[in-house]
């Protein structure tokens, strides 16, 4: 899992495709990434089933990348990221983005982790169950 998401570019691709971004110059532009770490961290993204790369609706000669399922999926993650930054890396006060609910204009509630019956859970809360993996 952390070859395909464990460094820090590959997370601000897939939150730039998140934002709409497809195009390499785009991601270029964006991140300020020199282009062979892009390409390699792009590839990358595209061998572990994250992106894939479609040929543009306006039938240009570069290609696009898209997210995949396995890509879409990682949206509640990326949210926790985005809060947590938003909590812990900006002063009080200071300008930031945020993300909005794109029909209602609100802030997204926060990413919470529910047991089955409901209530929120705390790292205390919960354990990995690990049976059946060793035998």
């Amino acid at each position: 899992m952390l070859g395909a998401i464990g460094d820090g570019w590959s997370l601000l691709i897939v939150r730039d495709a998140f934002d709409g971004l497809s195009r390499f110059g785009e991601f270029q532009r964006s991140l300020g990434l020199a282009k062979n770490i892009l390409s390699a961290r792009l590839r990358n993204l595209v061998e572990h089933g994250i992106l894939e790369t479609v040929q543009p609706d306006d039938g240009g000669a570069h290609l696009e990348y898209q997210l995949t399922e396995k890509g879409w999926a990682l949206f509640p993650m990326l949210v926790a990221l985005r809060q947590w930054g938003e909590d812990y890396f900006f002063d009080s006060g200071e300008a930031h983005v945020r993300l909005v609910d794109r029909k209602r204009g609100q802030p997204v509630r926060r990413i919470e982790v529910r047991a089955q019956d409901g209530r929120v859970l705390s790292p205390e809360d919960a354990v990995v169950d690990r049976n059946g993996i060793d035998g």
